[in-house]
């Protein structure tokens, strides 16, 4: 798939896609703001743009390639997504069906009000959560991470994805927290991925690694995704690097001796796969061709229709609340497992329509229905919030479409 590239016959001009390349190099590798990247662009199933840029590990020397294997944190999220609803096309579940069905403890939740600590004022939730509040990040969770009240109830919880912690202990410890808001009146990014791995388990009978590799990665020929690095692939791992205080690299996990070399007891769907570009451009391509690729049907073209789908009442800008995603606000919903850009005027971004998300370290891809278009950008970089990377290739790769 990145061996087989021709720029115009995907309706691009090579010359324009090629800025992508200076971009970056001037940008960000020659100055050392990133060890390295791969992007693919694709359109009509035309690879138009390949390069590897840089390096997979700066301390032993070795360049990014394209079997590089990459910590895609929270692109797993649509995977899991995808999950579940094939799951829905079973009949196992409606949306609105309240979770307490298969988290029994979950019912007796409450909502956060006011105060803290013993003075917390708690009521009755206005609605129960639902699978649909799991998969649009409405369920009133968090990630335990700010100085909020609820999030200090997470911590002497120890609600963490911890080695030794599974989805089940997780899960149970989650139905301890009260919620920050009633179910579907607010967007907060959350560990609600996580629980939807956990329903996936719960529905189907199998480990969530079992399943993904069944029911996703089997059939679409994603040969290096997984919740574990093998051995016999360590040696295409990458590295991965925090932008330091004086804004240098400095190396954060040592794929060498990363806890990516074991088989983790925590299967985190929201954020526990690794995997190259040419995996993910897989499943990318099964989504812009709605549901399908190479003959095997994923996910049905009117479940994906309804998953990407804006399920907020208005968007990101009025109902989040935190300031950590990843994703902009303005002119963004939110559906089924994806970020949608809805108004281009708002986002100040081209392709309205298109559905997509990224990684904590600053892994992205989009899917374009409109323009046909499929974009991954990988590099290993934390936090993601560091540069734009999205906004800016944006920016070339749709000046750069002739037709």
């Amino acid at each position: 798939m990145l061996t087989d590239i021709n720029a115009e016959k995907a309706g691009f001009s090579a010359e324009r896609l090629e800025r992508i390349t200076e971009h970056l190099q001037t940008n960000y590798i020659e100055p050392g703001k990133i060890p390295g990247a791969q992007v693919v662009v694709s359109r009509h199933g035309q690879t138009a743009y390949h390069r590897c840029l840089g390096a997979r590990d700066l301390e032993r020397n070795k360049p990014l390639e394209s079997d590089t294997i990459f910590r895609i944190y929270s692109m797993s999220k649509p995977i899991t997504s995808i999950a579940l609803m094939q799951l829905y096309e079973r009949g196992l579940f409606q949306l609105n069906d309240p979770v307490h069905r298969y988290l029994p403890d979950w019912k007796q939740q409450q909502v956060y009000v006011s105060g803290e600590g013993e003075n917390m004022e708690l009521a009755a939730p206005r609605t129960p959560t639902t699978f649909r509040h799991m998969l649009t990040h409405t369920a009133g969770l968090s990630y335990g991470a700010s100085t909020h009240p609820i999030d200090a109830i997470y911590k002497a919880h120890r609600v963490r994805r911890d080695h030794g912690e599974d989805l089940q202990s997780f899960v149970n410890k989650l139905a301890n927290v009260p919620l920050y808001y009633s179910p579907g009146e607010r967007w907060l990014y959350s560990y609600a991925t996580d629980v939807c791995g956990y329903l996936v388990e719960a529905l189907s009978g199998q480990k969530l690694d079992e399943y993904f590799a069944e029911h996703i990665f089997e059939p679409l020929g994603m040969i290096d995704t997984a919740f574990q690095v093998a051995p016999e692939n360590v040696n295409r791992f990458a590295a991965n690097y925090q932008r330091a205080p004086d804004k240098s690299l400095k190396l954060l996990d040592d794929p060498e001796k990363s806890a990516y070399l074991a088989k983790p007891t925590f299967l985190s769907g929201g954020g526990g796969l690794t995997g190259t570009t040419e995996d993910y451009l897989r499943f990318c391509e099964m989504l812009r061709e709605q549901g399908s690729f190479q003959g095997k049907r994923i996910i049905g073209p009117r479940t994906l229709e309804l998953m990407r789908r804006n399920h907020l009442a208005g968007d990101l800008s009025t109902l989040a609340i935190g300031a950590f995603s990843e994703t902009a606000y303005e002119g963004v919903g939110f559906g089924l497992g994806f970020a949608t850009s809805l108004d281009p005027v708002a986002t100040g971004a081209l392709g309205a329509g298109d559905f997509y998300w990224g990684g904590a370290a600053s892994t992205i891809f989009w899917v374009d229905p409109v323009e046909d278009l499929v974009a991954i950008f990988m590099t290993q970089l934390m936090p993601s919030a560091t540069f734009n990377f999205r906004g800016q290739l944006k920016n070339i790769i749709y000046g750069a479409i002739e037709d």
